[in-house]
């Protein structure tokens, strides 16, 4: 089971109508808010798909500004990705290459541009 904190912005003369709604829609727990419209929920989910289905229907919410994942807490996913890092190569393959070109690496870490969803099955199916 993975459990994930969000903090979700609206403006604040929204925030009531947002809380309400965060409290009605079956996918999250609401917490606590403050009066600059930040709202903190937490989501449940088997693994990173269901959360981010999850985060989809958060964000559809009238006068939802963000919903942002802020920390994911996952123990039998952490434990299949340390085996996973454990056993794999301290430097990148690619790296040890003589002749890449530094235009040919291609780097994952920018998540604003990454496939989540795609992430996320790849991430979900690790160690199975």
């Amino acid at each position: 089971m993975n459990i994930s904190s969000i903090v979700v912005q609206t403006l604040p003369k929204y925030l009531n109508e947002v809380v309400e709604s965060l409290k009605n829609c079956d996918v999250c727990d609401y917490h606590m808010h403050d009066e600059l419209g930040r709202i903190i929920i937490t989501i449940e989910g088997a693994g990173v798909s269901e959360e981010l289905k999850k985060l989809k229907v958060i964000e559809a919410i009238p006068h939802v500004m963000s919903a942002d994942m802020q920390m994911a807490y996952s123990e039998e996913e952490l434990s299949a990705h340390l085996e996973v890092l454990a056993n794999a190569d301290a430097v990148p393959k690619v790296l040890n290459e003589k002749d890449i070109k530094p235009e040919d690496i291609i780097y994952n870490g920018d998540l604003k541009k990454k496939d989540l969803e795609g992430f996320a099955k790849t991430f979900d199916n690790t160690g199975k």
